[in-house]
């Protein structure tokens, strides 16, 4: 049996072969007491109007995009 980081890169190759790539993101913690507060900090600094904006906007290109595909 191969070692286990021929094993990674056999797998590797097997995937680019079919046309996909690994991709590893790192990101913060959401059981962190520390980043729920960082996150309720900066949701609390949101202005609602823009927001609100922000979200029909999107609500509006997504239900355009869904007719396209029909």
């Amino acid at each position: 049996m191969a070692a286990p980081a021929e094993r990674m890169k056999m797998m590797r190759q097997r995937r680019r072969a079919r046309g996909l790539r690994e991709l590893r993101l790192v990101v913060a913690d959401p059981r962190s007491r520390a980043v729920r507060r960082r996150v309720a900090k900066q949701v609390a600094g949101l202005d609602l109007d823009r927001e609100r904006d922000a979200l029909k906007w999107i609500e509006s290109v997504s239900e355009f995009d869904a007719d396209a595909t029909r």
